[in-house]
């Protein structure tokens, strides 16, 4: 039993980053009282994550002072099932977030939009190669959700962001300097693009005497002066070069904190309350409906929160941790295929391309931003032909410029010696003139990569803990191996470079590692979908087995695009939040027939 009952509330919302945020202000504003529930702690931009002091490299890029503490939250991992899993005991190839703004405030700010192919994939490649073309030992799914569906909220969040950049299918016109394979967009991006350095200069003339279509990031690093929908202000970015892994105390990154809670905090309908574990989904007896959540508060306390609408915004993994221990929908089984609930877990498929330009060509990467780059979008998707291929998925390739931060940025050449003297030298003089270049792929959705409860090991709660069972599919192998190929032959055709190198984390013969950082981009294992044998949650949001809790987040993909995932989840967002206002609260049923 709980130390204590609380008055029933009509939403309660587990999280307080993008999604969650969102969640309370559109609720809020139609009438409802919501509670949010997060385990972290308060912060803002302008106390929390002002400089010089968050400009502490060691302290926040190194020791991960804005993420979650795996000392008290954690996850088992494998390569494969034949393998015992172990805890993570330290931080490494993805970093979620903890406290109010979630990973939201440590994000590099990079606002994509989804192919229209991304959200209907698997009926995509079959109708332009043939329906033996996906091999059989990938779960890749549509989404459920048209582009065009999505468009109007997707178009929304960038204006939340100030978005900047160009856009490069207006109302279905191609234009040049920008996207030209994205999907049509109703409006121009709310801000001009950023302004690029020389490496990515460089590397866009390069793509485009080859014929390729280079283009600015879609940035939410703010170029201009901007006051967002619900009258947030944000400010300019002054290219510090700390956006990633930091908070930006400028106002000049768009974050969940300055864009969405200023925005609702002191709304009547609205609380938070802070150092608050959500331990489960509470249910009714006959199980249909959720009842609300029990929590631990700041004090140590037990508490029931019951609640008419349960929001599960919680990071993509915590969200299916929390399913599973709540015993909300059924659990995959890799030995059947049958179960829903951790099923088509996916992540990213990184590579990198170092090319190392004279000395007469300086290009000063303490300049940098967290969306600062020039982007060639040919080989993501299905924007190339994939027939004679052997794969599906692609990747962007960008060539970007974070940060020159002195801990983390110090491109050396092949065959330099990893410490001593010569690479001491070897940093001191490939400092300045350097271009950074990332693959950033797509990751197929397997039977063999999923989320499940670990049968050994235990969180303080007593709770299972969460498993990962992944490695890279053979698809995503090849799949990187090309883009990376491609990635080469644009630095080798860039004005001053001397030499070139690359890194491919998904090489063949190389297991998937959880200690280098790679991208928080985690998604899958609560995928949505329209059939309840294959998805978590109907095209809505809305979970199949239980119609009063609603789900957000990337755990809803059922396979990685590649692209970075926040613009197509809070595209979903909204996409949910609308029909949640709509359809739901004046007559509360399942929004679909199972």
């Amino acid at each position: 039993m709980p130390d204590k009952t609380l008055p029933k509330t009509d939403v309660v919302i587990i999280g307080g980053g993008w999604t969650g945020l969102t969640a309370a202000y559109e609720l809020a504003h139609a009438g409802r009282k919501c509670v949010i529930l997060e385990r972290g702690e308060h912060r803002h931009d302008a106390t929390s994550f002002g400089a010089p002091e968050e400009h502490d490299e060691l302290k926040y890029a190194q020791r991960y002072s804005h993420m979650m503490d795996v000392r008290e939250n954690t996850l088992t991992f494998r390569n494969h099932r034949d393998q015992r899993a172990l805890p993570m005991r330290r931080l490494g190839s993805f970093l979620p977030g903890e406290g109010l703004g979630g990973a939201g405030i440590h994000w590099n700010g990079q606002l994509w939009r989804p192919l229209p192919s991304d959200l209907n994939m698997r009926s995509h490649y079959e109708e332009r190669y043939g329906q033996d073309f996906i091999p059989d030992d990938l779960t890749i799914q549509d989404w459920g959700v048209s582009y065009d569906e999505l468009e109007p909220h997707l178009d929304f969040f960038e204006k939340i962001c100030g978005a900047a950049g160009t856009a490069g299918n207006l109302g279905g016109e191609r234009r040049a300097g920008g996207n030209v394979f994205e999907g049509p967009r109703r409006n121009e991006y709310p801000n001009p693009p950023m302004k690029q350095p020389i490496s990515s200069t460089l590397f866009g003339q390069a793509a485009e005497r080859m014929g390729l279509h280079p283009f600015p990031f879609p940035s939410a690093n703010v170029t201009e002066a901007y006051e967002n929908p619900y009258g947030a202000q944000l400010h300019p970015c002054t290219y510090c070069g700390f956006c990633e892994r930091f908070g930006c105390g400028y106002f000049a990154k768009a974050d969940p904190i300055i864009c969405v809670y200023d925005r609702i905090k002191e709304h009547e309908n609205f609380e938070i309350r802070f150092k608050s574990t959500v331990l489960r989904v509470e249910k009714s007896k006959d199980g249909q409906t959720a009842t609300g959540v029990t929590y631990i508060d700041a004090d140590g306390r037990e508490i029931f929160q019951p609640a008419d609408i349960v929001c599960m915004n919680a990071y993509a993994l915590w969200n299916v941790h929390l399913m599973l221990v709540s015993g909300l929908g059924q659990p995959y089984d890799p030995d059947t295929g049958l179960g829903t609930v951790g099923r088509n877990y996916s992540y990213q498929t990184i590579a990198a391309v170092d090319a190392f330009l004279d000395k007469d060509t300086v290009t000063n990467p303490f300049m940098g931003a967290g969306a600062l780059g020039v982007v060639v979008d040919d080989y993501n998707g299905d924007n190339f032909d994939h027939a004679e291929l052997g794969f599906v998925g692609g990747g962007y390739i960008a060539c970007k410029q974070y940060h020159g931060r002195p801990i983390g940025y110090q491109p050396v050449p092949d065959g330099t010696p990893s410490w001593g003297a010569e690479w001491k030298r070897a940093v001191r003089e490939n400092y300045l003139h350097h271009a950074d270049m990332v693959i950033h792929g797509s990751s197929v959705s397997t039977p063999d990569n999923f989320l499940d409860l670990d049968p050994t090991w235990t969180d303080g709660y007593g709770r299972p803990l969460l498993r990962m069972t992944f490695n890279f599919p053979e698809n995503d192998r090849k799949m990187s191996q090309y883009v990376t190929d491609r990635a080469v032959e644009i630095a080798q055709n860039m004005d001053h470079v001397t030499s070139v190198s690359a890194t491919n984390l998904a090489e063949s013969g190389k297991d998937y590692s959880i200690v280098p950082y790679q991208t928080t981009h985690n998604v899958g294992g609560a995928v949505m979908g329209t059939d309840p044998r294959t998805s978590v949650v109907n095209r809505y949001g809305q979970m199949w087995d239980h119609h009063n809790v609603f789900v957000f987040g990337a755990c809803l993909f059922p396979q990685n695009l590649g692209y970075n995932p926040t613009g197509p989840l809070m595209g979903l967002a909204y996409w949910t939040l609308e029909h949640l206002k709509n359809d739901y609260l004046g007559n509360p049923r399942p929004l679909m027939d199972a």
